[in-house]
């Protein structure tokens, strides 16, 4: 039979491309939703706290529930110390620190300030290296980054410190 200007209606590899993809989206959405565990129902299993630190709360103060976050806004310090002179950059760090004592980095972003990028970069990565000897209680399992920053001083490092919200 002819069929005249009307053309067969099969669907081509190319047309199927695109709903493939968004099922396979899916999927993946689906199974990474899955995936993850229910942080209250772990909290409810994990041992009570003992009385005195329930206690030391207060009445007026919120308790935590929930996973520990990440702020948002980062503290921003500053070290100066010449490169090499590993105490001085300990001694700058504690000092920049000490408001601070207590808390726990998530993060660190250090920008190591230099003309050359491989000395900034080095610099930061050395002053890095010595969070966990200034601060170990504040910097232990903290994730660093080394990044290079210019300008014409050298022994000068900005870090962002990201804490978590206990």
């Amino acid at each position: 039979p002819d069929r005249g200007p009307m053309k067969s209606r099969r669907f081509q590899p190319l047309q199927l491309a695109g709903w493939l993809f968004a099922d396979l989206l899916l999927v993946l959405a689906l199974v990474a939703m899955g995936d993850q565990g229910d942080p209250l129902a772990a909290q409810a299993r994990a041992p009570s706290a003992s009385p005195s630190a329930s206690a030391s709360a207060g009445p007026g103060k919120p308790r935590h529930k929930g996973p520990r976050a990440v702020l948002r806004k980062p503290v921003k310090i500053a070290v100066d110390a010449a490169p090499g002179d590993k105490e001085a950059i300990v001694r700058g760090l504690r000092e920049a620190t000490e408001r601070y004592e207590g808390r726990q980095a998530a993060f660190v972003l250090t920008f190591g300030r230099h003309t050359d990028p491989g000395a900034g970069g080095d610099y930061a990565h050395d002053v890095n290296a010595l969070l966990v000897k200034a601060r170990p209680e504040m910097f232990r399992g903290a994730t660093t980054r080394d990044f290079w920053k210019g300008g014409a001083s050298t022994g000068h490092a900005d870090l962002e410190i990201y804490f978590y919200t206990y």
